[in-house]
């Protein structure tokens, strides 16, 4: 075998077409399947591939196809086990299909967000999954969409004549289910304890919740505090309600993340889980049922929401049309031990 021609020690595409002799675009066609190559050159070519130890240059391939199979994918924090499981659906329909997946953390920071966007643009990915990051202002989004990558969000809210595809749970069915079942369980003094304001999809939940009550509740009073929607704010939350807990006897939270922290609180301040307070979380991460009391809880697809981003984003990237798809998934409510029911009296 030819001594490779390349600094590295590593076989260029010019040894194996010199060794195959066959010029350079031949075998660049014969190990990509394309067509116009005979079938007997095609197989000398990758057999004397396989022989020299050949890796193909993607970025190099890339410069040439306009395409780098990469996409990138910016969640708001991938310790949060929400967005982990997201991942992991973005991640095995990405790989399938061929495509590698960079991995960026926003938390939750808009300036940060559009660094990483930028980033990715520079990396010429096939196009962006966002995943319940920063708002996006609509400067960004006509920026964004005038670089004509396609971006599809996961669990963010946006206007239906939005530039993007989008990816959701049906937020505000899901906050009324964790209503109804408060209801159900004779719970009639119920705080929600929710993220920021602005917060898109978490809003969307709350007032799910609070509409429930309202026409189902016959005079039950419900509340919503806002605070960080992570297990630390679920925990600062409800250490301030703990220490005055009065004729509230349920908690409902925007996410799972934000009822550990209460559970966090309770324990710490000897609150008991459901006999002094019921406890109804949202998203149904693996750990809702290993923590004690196991979490009732609203079950999201969050894995199939993954692979329904992969699937919009490459029929995006094969054509043209970018018109906005919007996918809608179902909720349902998972019922364990965190939540109890109460007597007539209460």
């Amino acid at each position: 075998m030819k001594k490779s021609s390349s600094k590295s020690g590593q076989p260029l595409l010019s040894d194996v077409a010199a060794a195959a002799g066959v010029t350079l675009a031949t075998a660049s066609r014969a190990l990509s399947g394309a067509y116009g190559v005979h079938p007997e050159t095609r197989k000398r070519v990758v057999e004397l591939a396989a022989q020299l130890n050949y890796k193909p240059n993607r970025f190099a391939r890339g410069l040439v196809t306009g395409r780098s199979n990469v996409a990138g994918l910016i969640v708001s924090d991938i310790c949060n086990p929400y967005f982990a499981e997201v991942a992991r659906g973005v991640e095995d329909a990405a790989f399938a299909s061929g495509l590698d997946i960079l991995l960026c953390n926003s938390d939750q920071d808009s300036t940060k967000q559009m660094r990483y966007v930028n980033s990715l643009m520079e990396k010429r990915v096939e196009g962006i999954i966002m995943s319940s990051v920063a708002n996006l202002t609509r400067e960004e989004q006509s920026y964004i969409a005038e670089s004509g990558l396609p971006v599809v969000l996961i669990d963010c809210f946006v206007k239906r004549n939005s530039f993007f595809s989008t990816v959701s749970a049906d937020n505000e069915l899901g906050g009324e289910l964790a209503a109804e079942c408060l209801l159900a369980h004779g719970h009639r003094h119920i705080v929600h304890f929710s993220g920021p304001g602005k917060h898109g999809n978490l809003f969307m939940r709350a007032s799910g919740f609070l509409r429930a009550v309202r026409q189902f509740g016959r005079g039950a009073e419900a509340s919503v505090v806002h605070g960080a929607h992570t297990l630390a704010g679920g925990y600062e939350m409800a250490k301030k309600l703990f220490h005055k807990l009065g004729r509230i006897t349920a908690i409902s939270t925007a996410n799972d993340a934000v009822a550990f922290g209460v559970i966090k609180a309770a324990i710490e301040m000897g609150v008991r889980i459901p006999k002094d307070v019921s406890l109804i979380g949202f998203d149904d991460v693996e750990v809702a049922a290993l923590v004690h009391p196991p979490l009732t809880t609203i079950r999201q697809s969050k894995h199939e929401m993954g692979v329904a981003a992969i699937e919009i984003l490459l029929r995006h990237s094969a054509s043209k049309d970018h018109t906005p798809e919007h996918r809608l998934l179902g909720v349902t409510l998972v019922e364990r031990f965190s939540v109890s029911t109460l007597s007539p009296r209460k």
